[in-house]
């Protein structure tokens, strides 16, 4: 028989526990509070229970999958070599022999690769957990898993864990569907406040110094200038009032109207192609700085397309650019820059062992907030990001664990850094360089810090601009997403009851 060591559930974990021994349940939590002791309390139920039987748990990415191992290792008594670290880098026949463990632990990817080939069956596996079950929409893998578990398991059972799995109750229902959800099971910070640290928030507002205003104020003309044109196909939004969302229904719409061959569609799908590269170009401006505006420009000015050409030839864009390569050359930086040195100064002054985690969505962003921030006689910086972005798995892991051990005290980081990271002696601090208007994003970034004592949350914002819009648009969302997942939470619990 197996147990749980070193380890007392909380009440609110027990509770939960209650529910998923008997129905497919997800189960949202705060970041930080403990939803992976759910997997451990469940996989011993059901290893206990059923004979003979397995465990799967998928997590998106091999650092969670790398923890998810560790928590097995230190806080259960099954056997170390009864866990298995499935990942596409090993060998296929070498992952074949690693299924007959007891507990796999693995890539959603990896896993649907074998069972497609035939290298694996989920027939005697008693649970299929799914970490950051928010990523179960579309065409992800971790559909095709839950469909093909339900069908070749011979006792099913599914657990979603997620702090965030969306801000609309369409949303929510997908992930539902997809994973076979019967029940769910939320507690907010208000729920379980006793158990979770303190978290200060503050927004900070800078504002665009005069020489990038006036870049900003040409990329604007040049905006409203196509916007005019969008007259001549019937829409009639003001330039003001229009968004990056609006451009990309219009252009759906006018997709659809292809086949009727109408020339007004042709140019209005590459009006709308040139306005939504604009609209970016200024995004870009204001969110972050002249390096990633001029990579832009650069991409611009090779591309063959009608909308790049009808850009490069517009006056404001032609000046636009002249006064990119100007102002670096002047050094000018986003004031961002300035404001995070700042803050990471006055930090270590008052706390030199203190630790940062920054959030930026650009890798090129990255590299200028490292490149700055190596001046620093005290800073330490490194940098965490995906694979894709050149980072091997085990580079990855090897970054965590030297910033946790304290080689690094800022780590800089794209949205690898989001989900489900628990850096032990982690951050005080967490910075987001820029703001998103995803409530799952900003929820797994805000988990990253005061996990074991209180957190300090930072956000910075250039005023005036859309990332003021982006902070209420999360914030709004995520209280939707709480009052939906209760009214979901009490369903259940009332069908129970019946």
């Amino acid at each position: 028989m197996y147990s749980i060591k070193d380890l007392t559930p909380r009440d609110y974990q027990s509770e939960i526990f209650e529910t998923t021994k008997n129905k497919s349940t997800l189960v949202c939590l705060p970041t930080g509070t403990g939803k992976t002791i759910n997997i451990l309390l469940l996989a011993i139920h059901r290893l206990n229970n059923i004979k003979d039987s397995k465990i799967a748990i998928v997590s998106p990415t091999k650092p969670l999958n790398a923890q998810h191992v560790k928590t097995f290792s230190e806080h259960t008594t099954i056997p170390l070599e009864e866990v298995a670290l499935v990942t596409g880098i090993t060998k296929p026949e070498e992952r074949k022999k690693l299924y007959e463990k007891k507990v796999i632990i693995a890539t959603p990817q990896t896993l649907k690769e074998d069972i497609t080939n035939n290298r694996l069956s989920f027939k005697d596996f008693s649970l299929l957990a799914v970490d950051e079950a928010h990523r179960a929409t579309g065409n992800y893998a971790y559909n095709f898993l839950a469909n093909n578990y339900l069908l070749t398991s011979t006792s099913p059972l599914i657990l979603a864990l997620t702090a965030s799995p969306g801000g609309t109750k369409t949303k929510i229902e997908e992930i539902k569907s997809n994973l076979h959800i019967e029940a769910v099971e939320i507690r907010t910070e208000e729920d379980i406040k006793e158990h979770i640290q303190e978290k200060k928030a503050v927004w900070l507002e800078v504002e665009l110094p005069p020489e990038l205003k006036q870049l900003q104020s040409l990329i604007k003309s040049a905006f409203k200038n196509k916007v005019d044109d969008l007259k001549k196909i019937g829409f009639t939004k003001p330039p003001s009032l229009i968004t990056k969302k609006d451009l990309i229904i219009l252009q759906q719409q006018l997709r659809k109207n292809l086949v009727r061959k109408n020339p007004s569609t042709f140019y209005g799908i590459s009006l709308t192609a040139s306005l939504i590269k604009i609209d970016y170009a200024l995004e870009l401006l204001e969110t972050q700085g002249l390096i990633q505006l001029k990579e832009f420009w650069e991409k611009l000015q090779q591309e063959e397309t009608k909308a790049a050409k009808s850009i490069l030839k517009l006056e404001e864009m032609q000046n636009a650019i002249s006064l990119t390569y100007s102002l670096i050359g002047k050094d000018v930086k986003h004031p961002k820059l300035y404001m995070l040195r700042g803050i990471i100064r006055n930090e270590l002054a008052r706390n030199p062992k203190a630790k940062f985690m920054i959030f930026a969505n650009y890798r090129n962003t990255i590299n200028e907030i490292i490149n700055l921030l190596s001046q620093e006689e005290n800073v330490k910086p490194t940098k965490l990001i995906g694979q894709k972005s050149g980072l091997t798995q085990k580079e990855q892991i090897s970054t965590i664990r030297d910033f946790e051990e304290g080689k690094y005290n800022v780590m800089v980081g794209t949205s690898i850094m989001e989900e489900g990271l628990d850096v032990k002696s982690g951050a005080e601090m967490a910075v987001f360089y820029d703001i998103v208007p995803s409530e799952i994003r900003a929820i797994q970034r805000k988990g990253r810090v005061g996990r074991t004592q209180t957190g300090k949350i930072i956000f910075l914002v250039t005023n005036n601009t859309r990332e003021i819009g982006y902070r209420w648009s999360a914030h709004n969302k995520e209280k939707i997403m709480k009052k939906t997942l209760q009214l979901m939470q009490k369903e259940t619990q009332t069908k129970l009851i019946s």
